[in-house]
């Protein structure tokens, strides 16, 4: 049961990552413009993270890999709108 409120707490938190990346977007637009390679970078970084933490069954890795993949990525795809 404790592993499963975890579970839901992170997945409530990847959740919010969706709003946070849309409002750090819309604040920090100068940013985007000139960083966007490194964006995809972090991206990559973070995804390849939050795998490990899946294989390695480690939560506090997985979820923050994915959370930082997650806001990152929204970044770039509220540049494009």
């Amino acid at each position: 049961m404790e592993e499963m409120i975890k579970i839901g707490l992170g997945i409530l938190m990847l959740i919010l990552g969706i709003f946070i990346g849309d409002y750090l977007a819309k604040v920090t637009k100068e940013e985007l413009k000139s960083s966007q390679m490194w964006f995809k970078i972090i991206i990559f970084v973070s995804l390849v993270f939050g795998f490990f933490g899946l294989f390695i069954s480690n939560d506090f890795i997985l979820f923050s890999g994915f959370f930082v993949a997650i806001v990152t990525s929204r970044s770039l795809v509220f540049k494009k709108k």
